[in-house]
């Protein structure tokens, strides 16, 4: 019995003085928070999502305590509380423009020529290193789901063969940008009211040989507004996407209709049905 009391008396002691020693390094070696990073992290949505370029909200938090990164990078957070972020960092909040992401590509399988059979991974970036998948056209969306899978507020869906961006619930993280092989997602001002929905750079004939609705170069827009329009190769785009609307996009007469309003992007395929992404 005597035996046990001085093991467990030895025990007390050893923890006892490993208890001093901790909390001593502890409160040696504290490294002092600014308590700004607490307050910052509560103000951010919490999604996580990366859009800003930091691994996470509460990185973000912390350069924008530590390294006056700016408040705005968030896509997500609201103008109110990038406001009151400002404010606790005694900064003025500058204008915050929401951008939305846009596919620039029309080719669904009611558009798109088919070439082959693709039986590989259910993915974009997979396809892409194997001949781009079934479409004939190199250039345009392959429609996999790969930027539908990676959107963290499920602003994209699959729909018959092609993405489709649902701008109202789109926050322009830049995920879907980052994941595309092809590059044909970009995040735009979420006041514009149409696109050239094309991304190839070939020649208008050969371009039709694949789709139905490219860009084929006619520069009937760039005639319409020269100012919203520019020529790149055998590609329009346009360099002031906030001043095109419905208005412009009936005026400018594509030929083709690869410049569209938004609302018709958003109806490709419906009349063959939604195919919705899949988990796989």
């Amino acid at each position: 019995m005597e035996s046990v009391l001085v093991a467990v008396g030895v025990v007390a002691l050893v923890g006892l003085i490993l208890g001093v020693l901790i909390g001593f390094a502890a409160k040696k070696f504290a490294v002092a928070s600014d308590p700004r990073i607490e307050e910052v992290a509560e103000l951010l949505p919490g999604a996580n999502c990366g859009g800003c370029g930091y691994a996470g909200c509460g990185d973000l938090a912390k350069a924008i305590v530590t390294s006056g990164a700016d408040p705005a990078l968030c896509a997500v957070c609201s103008a109110e509380n990038v406001a009151k972020i400002c404010a606790v960092m005694g900064v003025e909040a500058g204008a915050k423009e929401r951008k939305v992401a846009v596919v620039y590509c029309s080719g669904d399988r009611s558009h798109a020529k088919m070439i082959a059979q693709y039986n590989g991974l259910n993915d974009c970036r997979a396809a892409a290193s194997l001949h781009g998948g079934g479409k004939g056209c190199r250039f345009g969306c392959i429609g996999l789901g790969s930027c539908a899978r990676s959107c963290p507020f499920g602003a994209i869906e699959i729909r018959n063969g092609l993405a489709i961006v649902h701008p109202e619930t789109c926050v322009g993280c830049g995920k879907c940008v980052d994941i595309c092989p092809r590059k044909l997602i970009r995040l735009v001002p979420a006041v514009s009211k149409g696109h050239v929905y094309c991304n190839s750079l070939l020649k208008g004939p050969q371009k039709k040989k694949y789709c139905s609705i490219p860009c084929i170069a006619c520069r009937k827009c760039v005639k319409a507004a020269p100012e919203v329009f520019n020529p790149q190769g055998f590609l329009v785009r346009a360099v002031k996407p906030e001043l095109v609307d419905a208005e412009l996009v009936k005026s400018a007469g594509c030929p083709t209709g690869a410049l569209q309003t938004v609302e018709d992007h958003l109806a490709l395929g419906q009349a063959a049905g939604k195919e919705k992404e899949g988990a796989a």
